[in-house]
């Protein structure tokens, strides 16, 4: 297998990762939270869905043909409450997730060395994939601390519970 070949596998799959996070996250979720802003400063879950989706679907539309930035897109109506209900909200991150994952998946290994433009600057498409990849799960991990924040105590955790590393590091030698 080529490095391509290898580096879009793996960004597919720890974007994958990522999204299922907030999936998680979601389910744990009333209505009522995906509309909690901890302060002025700070963002609900429902903006930081808002403003993903805005963004991959922005970015990821005609990915090898078209500036990232659409005209389209209005990116400051994204952090502006929208009043969506939960299944609108989740509805809204399907559809950016699903466009991110559809050209990715469509990308040829060729393609990485193509130089694609987000608001007129030109990118290398590895050089875009991977600053989406920085981009994505800092968003995903603000939705995961605010739902935290939200449901303190009830909290269902989505990895290595505090206290368990030991016990989970035993686990996965065994495995081998």
């Amino acid at each position: 297998m080529t490095i391509e070949k290898s580096f879009l596998q793996s960004a597919i799959k720890r974007l994958a990762y990522y999204k299922d996070l907030g999936d998680k996250t979601f389910a744990q979720l009333t209505d009522a939270d995906f509309h909690y802003q901890p302060n002025e400063a700070s963002n609900s879950i429902a903006i930081i869905i808002q403003h993903t989706a805005g963004n991959m679907l922005s970015r990821w539309t005609d990915f090898l043909t078209s500036d990232g930035e659409k005209e389209w897109r209005n990116r400051d109506t994204e952090f502006e409450e929208q009043h969506l209900s939960k299944k609108q909200l989740i509805d809204l991150w399907e559809k950016g997730w699903q466009c991110l994952l559809d050209a990715l998946n469509a990308l040829a290994e060729d393609d990485l060395l193509k130089t694609i433009y987000i608001r007129s600057e030109s990118l290398l498409v590895v050089d875009a994939v991977n600053r989406q990849l920085a981009h994505y799960p800092y968003h995903v991990g603000q939705i995961i601390y605010v739902a935290k924040t939200i449901t303190n105590n009830n909290w269902q955790n989505l990895s290595i519970a505090k206290g368990n590393s030991s016990q989970f590091n035993n686990q996965m030698n065994t495995k081998k």
